[in-house]
């Protein structure tokens, strides 16, 4: 009997495809996202040192969301997400969407920190 894959699984796989070729520098960093049911969260790295830079999520008491699972608050942390990095003179990110498809949460918060000045 062939066991089908649950959609993290298979979203991991993606993510691994994706990141194959996708790679931070210390001048070039990574934009992360993931995604969760109740939450969404993004992170900036510098994958030749291993750490991140910068984060924002959905959590953050700064942004006050009732809802963090929706398009808003998608938005919102990709403008403080933007903000943040602008204070730390990162102006120029790879986008790592995680395995997931560029629709939505994922879309609204990568259109949002482009907006706020971020170039991916």
């Amino acid at each position: 009997m062939i066991k089908k894959k649950s959609r993290n699984e298979a979203r991991l796989i993606r993510h691994k495809r994706v990141r194959n070729n996708i790679y931070g520098t210390s001048s070039i960093p990574r934009l992360n996202v993931f995604r969760s049911n109740m939450h969404i969260y993004a992170q900036i790295i510098d994958d030749d040192k291993g750490e991140t830079l910068v984060s924002a999520s959905s959590i953050d008491k700064e942004l006050k969301l009732k809802n963090g699972s929706n398009v808003e608050a998608a938005k919102q942390v990709g403008e403080l997400i933007a903000k943040r990095a602008l204070a730390k003179n990162i102006e120029k990110v790879v986008f790592d969407r995680g395995g997931y498809l560029y629709h939505g949460r994922v879309k609204a918060l990568a259109e949002a920190a482009r907006a706020a000045g971020l170039k991916f």
